[in-house]
């Protein structure tokens, strides 16, 4: 199964000199939690999600209107392509502990977002090209904290 085939499509995206403020009302109003950051006609150059705002609205002193995207992403942008096929995007998923990559083409535009609950509803136990059985590794690994809890006596 490739990548297309269960990807949404039409997302949202904002550009690097837009504020907290908009792009926080742009995932309100399109129910999501992350942003392509976009450039000359749909390049991605980043993404923004719901806890970077968070995080740096939170660290920064500042109100969300005075802070640009620009200045709270970071990062290549890691992605995924409309022909990858669903395994190749999980094992990515797996790897970097992202529930989301943007799907992008070669020339590095925007297509879609692929969203670890997009894989899930799309999983059957025994699918061969989208196995149950690697969707719930891939969730594991996302759910995985950084650093394992240590049982205390007491």
């Amino acid at each position: 199964m490739k990548v297309q085939d269960i990807m949404t499509e039409n997302v949202s995206a904002c550009f690097p000199d837009t504020n907290l403020a908009a792009a926080a009302a742009l995932m309100w109003q399109n129910d999501c939690g992350i942003l392509p950051v976009v450039i000359n006609g749909g390049n991605a150059v980043g993404v923004i999600t719901d806890r970077d705002i968070a995080m740096a609205v939170g660290t920064r002193g500042r109100a969300p209107q005075e802070i640009r995207v620009d200045e709270v992403i970071h990062g290549p942008v890691i992605r995924c392509a409309l022909d990858d096929d669903v395994r190749t995007a999980l094992r990515t998923m797996r790897k970097e502990k992202l529930r989301r990559l943007p799907v992008l083409t070669y020339n590095g535009v925007l297509k879609g977002i692929l969203s670890i609950d997009d894989v899930v509803l799309h999983a059957r136990k025994g699918k061969k090209d989208l196995d149950y059985d690697d969707v719930m590794k891939t969730v594991k690994a996302l759910c995985e904290h950084p650093h394992p809890k240590v049982a205390t006596a007491g």
